[in-house]
């Protein structure tokens, strides 16, 4: 692809951006004319583009077979740069491959061979020993939030990758983090750092945070937990605990005493976690209760409030997690919770804000959006428009009354006014989408 200016406004103007950031322009200048960069800029900075512009304008499209590689730590990371590298529209293809998604179907994608593969580095490994893609002209790799990959025990596996690709000449490495080694075997030699950390967490006046704290009289934070919600109202937030135990317990709570809520943690089947990510992204439930899977990757705009129901183990894990709110021109709030016997982490050196819960609280007002499932997706050559078109003509329901729609390879969500659901479920249950009769359901 021709290294020019018309064709970065184009990308940009596809994604529906004006203008890059400084650490974006920084990243694109070093990459011209360096070999291995490494990236470190804060979450929720701008990190995909930094490193996907720079890739897309060394992808050759005369080429035939896998060029670029970029392998991640999650699934959901993958499945978000998957999504910005398809708005862009580049011309070239691209192929997602990670843990929990159907490997056929990763297979038959393989086939006709993508410009791009992004992935985790299990499944990647496997279809490398597999030999679903060749390896001779993969020259850029891309390791985005290296250092998470490495804390979950990927090691064995970018090492078996990296060693079998015989012609790298770019190599990109990201992460939010400083405190890292980088080993060996990524062959990660004289790179040029590019240390955004500072920069960015120097954010203007609309994008600060607020840390407060909020005492808990006993052991149980539950109740605590309870009361700060009903007294945060219906605004967006995250409730981060340490275990996935601990998540569905205190999602299970508030459920009982009124709270609309989702959890979504590692040990639940992927439609689950996309079902679960989906009621939040599109205001279903404006209360998610997870784990740490969540501090990362996921880019979920104007998150109004971080809580802390069980203290972060580290100052990364406390950042990351924070890194979900306050972002790009928007500020947000992060709120502790703590047991009498616990203290203040010493890594907390910020100013904080102790809040007085009032005696009076109300149950927060309830979503007005519920989310419907839909057994057909990409797989059976369904888009947003005849999601659209089918709730509109069969389902009667005005453009106001259908809000975010998701397609993902084998089902869809779409947001519809709580209202309609019963009436639209009545309307359409023995049609047909794309002439195909399937499920359709409040999801789960």
């Amino acid at each position: 692809m021709q290294n020019n200016t018309s064709s970065l406004e184009r990308l940009l103007s596809n994604l529906k951006i004006d203008s890059l950031n400084e650490m974006q322009l920084a990243s694109i200048q070093a990459n011209e004319n360096n070999d291995n960069i490494l990236l470190l800029s804060a979450t929720g900075s701008g990190k995909t583009l930094a490193y996907l512009l720079p890739t897309i304008q060394l992808l050759d499209s005369s080429l035939k077979n896998v060029q670029a590689l970029i392998l991640v730590p999650s699934r959901e990371l993958a499945i978000q740069i998957d999504e910005v590298f398809r708005k862009m529209a580049t011309g070239f293809k691209v192929t997602c491959c990670y843990g929990g998604h159907k490997r056929e179907t990763e297979e038959n994608n393989l086939k006709q061979s993508p410009a791009v593969i992004i992935g985790t580095p299990g499944r990647v490994a496997d279809h490398i020993r597999r030999s679903n893609f060749k390896l001779e002209q993969i020259s850029t790799l891309v390791l985005d939030e290296f250092d998470k990959s490495l804390e979950l025990g990927f090691q064995e596996e970018m090492s078996f990758i990296i060693g079998s690709l015989p012609s790298v000449k770019k190599r990109i490495l990201t992460s939010a983090t400083e405190a890292v080694g980088i080993p060996d075997f990524i062959g990660f030699k004289n790179p040029i750092k590019l240390n955004f950390l500072g920069v960015i967490n120097e954010k203007p006046a609309a994008d600060e945070l607020l840390v407060m704290t909020l005492l808990s009289p006993d052991k149980d934070k539950s109740d605590s937990l309870f009361r700060l919600i009903c007294m945060i109202g219906n605004k967006s937030m995250i409730v981060f605990c340490n275990h996935r135990e601990s998540v569905e317990r205190t999602s299970n709570i508030l459920k009982e005493k009124g709270i609309i809520n989702v959890f979504y943690h590692g040990g639940m089947e992927q439609q689950e976690r996309e079902s679960a990510m989906c009621k939040f992204k599109n205001g279903s439930s404006n209360v998610l209760v997870t784990t740490d899977l969540a501090s990362r990757g996921l880019d979920i705009p104007d998150i109004k409030y971080i809580i802390h129901y069980h203290l972060p183990a580290t100052a990364d894990v406390y950042t990351h997690r924070n890194g979900r709110t306050a972002r790009m021109d928007s500020g947000g709030k992060s709120v502790l919770i703590l047991s009498e016997e616990e203290k203040l982490p010493a890594y907390i050196t910020e100013e904080v804000v102790a809040i007085e819960l009032p005696e009076r609280l109300e149950l927060p007002e309830k979503p007005k959006w519920s989310t419907l499932f839909i057994a057909a997706g990409k797989k059976d050559k369904v888009n947003k428009i005849d999601i659209v078109g089918f709730l509109s003509k069969i389902g009667k329901l005005k453009n106001e009354d259908i809000g975010l729609i998701e397609v993902k390879d084998f089902f869809s969500f779409v947001a519809v006014r709580k209202l309609k659901v019963g009436e639209l479920l009545e309307l359409i249950k023995d049609e047909k989408i794309k002439n195909k009769k399937v499920k359709f359901a409040v999801a789960k």
